[in-house]
């Protein structure tokens, strides 16, 4: 089984060997054993609080082989209003809710639940239920792309 312990950006200037399809959750947990999609077996072995992002490169010290994270496809709510302020609403509202949230400036994007997509409608925002990667926000205190 491949050991996966560091962390690169994916600026590295080589193209990876193969990917690793992750949900947001999933790219959160920092110690997990998975099968990657060309079906090799791996282990993560990264920092306690590693947050990969899409585009992350794995490796395990050696840089052979090379892994890149892929934001893998998962049932999302896309949030759009009809004026940015109608969407800083909606984030005002999700973030005093703590919601997990992917912000962007003509959509925001969280993870599926009924009861914040009646909330949304409520607030006069087009909900839509999709299937799509999710790239939530990874905090103001999350460190950033280096090395181990």
């Amino acid at each position: 089984m491949l050991v996966l312990t560091y962390r690169l950006s994916n600026e590295v200037g080589r193209s990876p060997d193969f990917s690793l399809s992750l949900t947001a959750t999933e790219r959160l947990r920092s110690r997990h054993r998975y099968t990657a999609d060309n079906g090799t077996e791996v282990y993560l072995d990264l920092p306690r609080g590693t947050q990969l992002r899409g585009g992350d490169l794995l490796h395990d010290g050696a840089l052979e082989p090379l892994v890149q994270i892929v934001a893998k496809p998962e049932p999302i709510l896309t949030v759009m209003g009809a004026t940015p302020p109608d969407l800083l609403r909606a984030a005002y509202h999700l973030g005093n809710r703590h919601v997990p949230l992917e912000i962007t400036p003509t959509y925001l994007r969280l993870a599926e639940d009924l009861v914040l997509a009646e909330m949304l409608q409520r607030l006069g925002l087009q909900v839509m239920n999709e299937t799509a990667p999710f790239e939530p926000e990874t905090g103001a205190y999350q460190s950033s792309h280096d090395d181990r």
